[in-house]
């Protein structure tokens, strides 16, 4: 993997009690060289990696040269979740993937940025599971942030997701093709009823093949199972559902209260995994206590997936929280 750096971690204790005697944590940088430049930390969500911008970047519509996060002007740093297999050695992958948690991933993180000497970040951002990182380092270093942009997420698990975590686990565990079979389920639930039934119309390929729907679904999962690893995917979806900045700690309002950065809400209206409507009571019960608290919509025929399909419309969320940085960097050039 080009660019691929590496930081050792040893004697990691989880949140479960065990101790990791040993954690490799992979990461990329982008644009300008550490310490020249305000920090951004991009999380990567459930089949991400920290390859976020260049080719075959999966954020590259958000993050490089004179894109709403600008490698011109931003230092920007992305982690891979320990176990996510991108370093491509199996020696790296978890097996006992239900003994890590959010938090646990979070703590991780913060120790790769104190390793590369960075005490604040300008922001951190992250979609779906990588959001909810976010959320969780905040929590973690409340005033180590000025900037919290978590994207079609949540603070905490709900019944819903971690319903929809136990068909996957299930899946994982007891079919034949689990790879294949759980992006079957995962695919569907990521996008809507609407974007499906508009694109493919009950169409076929031809009169003697299967649904264009049944088509477009499998080469979703058999892409997926062609790079990527069981052992990784079964950590990722476990990761879910143990989101909650909540656990063993006061009550929501009393965390996000510590938590000093401005906190930038982007929601997609029609996410059936992290619905609107959550973010939405999130929104109104911070903004009884806060003053920096923003909420930002998509609008979307995608669902969930939308923050990796709506580019123009999230960099015009974007753009005004990463514009300050830039119009100081000018003042002080």
């Amino acid at each position: 993997m080009e660019n691929l750096e590496k930081i050792d971690l040893f004697n990691f204790d989880l949140e479960i009690g065990k101790q990791k005697a040993y954690l490799p944590l992979f990461y990329h940088i982008f644009g300008r060289p550490l310490g020249s430049a305000p920090v951004v930390v991009v999380n990567h969500s459930l089949t991400g990696n920290s390859k976020v911008t260049g080719e075959k970047g999966w954020w590259s519509g958000i993050v490089g040269e004179n894109k709403a996060i600008d490698t011109d002007y931003f230092t920007v740093i992305a982690f891979n979740i320990p176990g996510n297999g991108y370093d491509d050695n199996i020696d790296n992958l978890i097996d006992n993937y239900r003994d890590f948690s959010v938090r646990d991933i979070a703590r991780i993180f913060w120790e790769g940025l104190f390793f590369l000497n960075v005490k604040n970040v300008y922001a951190v951002i992250g979609g779906s599971l990588g959001g909810a990182i976010a959320w969780e380092m905040a929590a973690l270093q409340p005033d180590k942030i000025d900037n919290l942009i978590p994207i079609a997420t949540d603070w905490k698990a709900t019944d819903w997701v971690i319903a929809n975590v136990l068909i996957q686990d299930q899946i994982l565990n007891h079919s034949d093709d689990p790879i294949v079979d759980a992006r079957l389920h995962a695919t569907l639930l990521y996008r809507t009823p609407e974007y499906v039934n508009q694109r493919f119309r009950r169409s076929k390929l031809d009169e003697l093949s299967a649904l264009k729907i049944e088509n477009w679904l499998l080469d979703h999962g058999f892409k997926l199972k062609n790079r990527y690893r069981l052992a990784a995917y079964k950590l990722m979806n476990h990761l879910l559902k143990t989101i909650d900045i909540t656990r063993n700690r006061p009550d929501f309002l009393a965390v996000a209260n510590t938590i000093e950065s401005n906190i930038h809400l982007v929601t997609v209206d029609t996410d059936y995994l992290f619905i609107a409507e959550e973010t939405r009571k999130t929104y109104r019960e911070l903004t009884n206590k806060k003053l920096n608290v923003f909420y930002h919509q998509i609008q979307s025929i995608h669902g969930h997936d939308a923050y990796l399909i709506e580019f123009n419309q999230l960099s015009d969320i974007l753009k005004p929280i990463f514009n300050y940085s830039k119009y100081q960097l000018y003042a002080s050039a």
